[in-house]
């Protein structure tokens, strides 16, 4: 379509509407371009499909992109068709009729890229299509899966590199991922027998979120004070069980909200109905579990509100990562209970959410998946700054305050706690370490429950001696002591709290120890993302008019509206007023075959507004 140089920037102005590329694009793609190997480990939101869509047009031959979700393969390609790039999918929701017809296009050149699932690759119908076919790059989007250590390990994606090895050429190949720690990426590069790939590594960090870890009393009535902060904004709600999700969903609609639900245990019919209401912005709010979400590039989500805690941080930073993918501020709240880590240790124990796994295999994944909540936990309960936690986890260095975050703006104050520390390691090692946390506390409260009695443990010389502490602020310390390697907890089905590491140090006085502790009990306001009117240069009036414009063109279309214009390009409009078409197509995001397709009626409304603000009547 292009040659290499300058081609490039025409490919992305004309088919994507960007004047230049973001960190890290323009690296990867000329490695592409170059038939050399290349690596993106990128955050949600950063753009990683221009960097292999655009040397995917410049390319001679076909483009095959593997990815492992039905949904995230139908918003790409829709999103290429309506910007003028012929594409399509092989997976299992196709008929066998419109499967062959697909490869039956793509053997004529129809396409210049295909999506297809990993277990499609060892199809007979597809490897014959793929000795004859030429075969420009193969790009393996959600990387991570091809490792035990991922949060999606996904046994299919070992077939990837037999499949590249079978080819008769072997083409350039690309991975990409946004979550990805160390030990994941190494994997990467094994597993598919990537050559001395270009690695770009842009960082994890996503400024414009603010994190918050909330331990509510009443989780449903917070989340109602959260909304209540961020009126008129469009969100998700993630539940970690469909209980939960019909729960919160009838609660939001008894209160009015204009929510929407999504799980497996509803119809496909209704959860495809309810994704495309919130798609189109006539439900605001989605209350869902992580079955929804992947491939959904919804631009304005401007919060996302964990209401159960997820089991691994991957999870999570991949599911807040939803929010402010249009580079606005964002705000993700997660509600945390000491519920959610127990209903994760079932899932994790009693979950077939993988049947691909051999025995062996499940249980090397059971233990993975067990450190991993161990961390998510972790998370819940640090003081530290937030950010600086998510990005320790994948490897990065940050510096200790962000300033964006729960922690970072709460108001602490360093307390010693080592008596208080002494106290319970002296419990948990003279009661044989044989009791959970819940037990341990009520020791050092002075519990008179029959349990306490029957266990002996009101015998202990620690018993009742922390009863002017209240429950929260002992958890707290304990929390923070396994945090800080004093103790820690056993596995199996029922967690008991033991010794750690530094244990002994600390109870034979050799040193003292700190623990920052709230100043006020309150939580601190959410800082609340700015709705689109308010982030919008120009008139807010315009931009709701244009929001209106777009929605009934992609209802006429019945395609989300983000799929016509993001709300950036809208609020680029607002600022740049443009009358003429070589004007609009300056605005970011707006290519060529979107000005053709939709420019006039978008001129037609802002100069109908540019003559009402004049004073000439409309």
């Amino acid at each position: 379509m292009a040659n290499a140089g300058d081609g490039k920037r025409q490919v992305l102005k004309q088919v994507f509407g960007y004047d230049c590329f973001r960190e890290g694009q323009e690296t990867l793609i000329d490695a592409i371009l170059d038939n050399r190997d290349a690596l993106g480990i990128m955050p949600t939101g950063a753009g990683k499909s221009i960097c292999y869509q655009v040397p995917a047009l410049m390319k001679d031959g076909i483009a095959l992109v593997i990815s492992p979700l039905i949904s995230l393969m139908k918003d790409q390609v829709g999103a290429l068709l309506q910007s003028g790039v012929r594409a399509a999918y092989l997976n299992s929701s196709l008929t066998p009729a419109q499967h062959h017809a697909a490869l039956r296009n793509a053997r004529a050149g129809i396409y210049r890229m295909i999506y297809v699932a990993p277990e499609r690759l060892e199809t007979p119908g597809f490897q014959a299509f793929a000795e004859s076919a030429p075969i420009s790059m193969v790009c393996i989007d959600e990387a991570h899966c091809v490792s035990q250590w991922g949060q999606d390990f996904r046994p299919s994606y070992l077939g990837i590199r037999p499949f590249i090895e079978s080819l008769p050429r072997r083409p350039a190949v690309c991975a990409f991922t946004a979550t990805a720690t160390p030990e994941v990426r190494a994997d990467i590069i094994d597993l598919l027998g990537l050559q001395n790939p270009e690695t770009v590594f842009t960082g994890f960090d996503r400024k414009n979120l603010y994190f918050e870890v909330r331990q509510p009393a009443d989780k449903l009535g917070t989340l109602f004070l959260l909304l209540r902060e961020m009126p008129d904004r469009s969100g998700i709600i993630y539940c970690s069980t469909r209980k939960n999700v019909d729960t919160v969903w009838e609660a939001l609609c008894g209160r009015g909200y204009p929510a929407a639900r999504y799980h497996a245990g509803m119809p496909d019919r209704e959860r495809q109905e309810n994704q495309e209401l919130f798609l189109r912005d006539e439900r605001s709010v989605m209350v869902a579990t992580n079955a929804f979400g992947m491939g959904i590039d919804k631009s304005n989500v401007s919060f996302v509100i964990h209401y159960n805690m997820p089991k691994n941080l991957e999870n999570y930073y991949q599911e807040a990562g939803r929010a402010g993918r249009d580079g606005q501020p964002a705000s993700c709240i997660l509600l945390y209970s000491g519920q959610d880590v127990i209903t994760n240790q079932f899932l994790i124990e009693h979950g077939a959410e993988n049947e691909e796994l051999d025995e062996e295999t499940r249980l090397l994944v059971q233990k993975r998946d067990r450190e991993k909540l161990k961390a998510m936990t972790f998370y819940c309960h640090t003081r530290e700054c937030l950010r600086g936690y998510i990005l320790r986890y994948f490897g990065e260095n940050p510096p200790p305050y962000c300033g964006n975050c729960g922690s970072c703006n709460q108001h602490y104050e360093e307390a010693d706690i080592t008596v208080d520390a002494q106290k319970i390691l002296s419990l948990v090692k003279r009661s044989g370490e044989r009791f959970g946390v819940k037990t341990v506390v009520d020791t050092l409260r002075g519990s008179k429950s029959e349990k306490i009695r029957r266990l002996h443990l009101d015998n202990q010389s620690t018993y009742g001696l922390m009863a002017d502490i209240s429950e929260t602020r002992l958890r707290e310390m304990i929390q923070f002591l396994i945090l800080e390697g004093f103790l820690k907890i056993s596995e199996g089905e029922y967690p008991l709290l033991q010794w750690g590491p530094h244990a002994s140090e600390l109870l034979s006085g050799g040193r003292t120890l700190a623990m920052k502790l709230l100043k006020q009990e309150a939580p601190c306001p959410v800082k609340a993302a700015r709705g689109p009117e308010e982030q919008a240069e120009g008139d807010p009036a315009l931009f709701a008019r244009l929001r209106a414009l777009r929605k009934r063109i992609a209802d006429s279309q019945a395609v989300p509206a983000y799929v016509v214009f993001t709300d950036a390009a809208l609020q680029d409009m607002c600022a740049r007023l443009p009358k003429t078409p070589a004007e609009l197509l300056q605005v970011s995001g707006v290519g060529r075959v979107k000005l053709e397709r939709y420019g006039q009626p978008f001129l037609e409304e802002i100069n109908r507004y540019i003559q009402q603000a004049a004073g000439y009547p409309g």
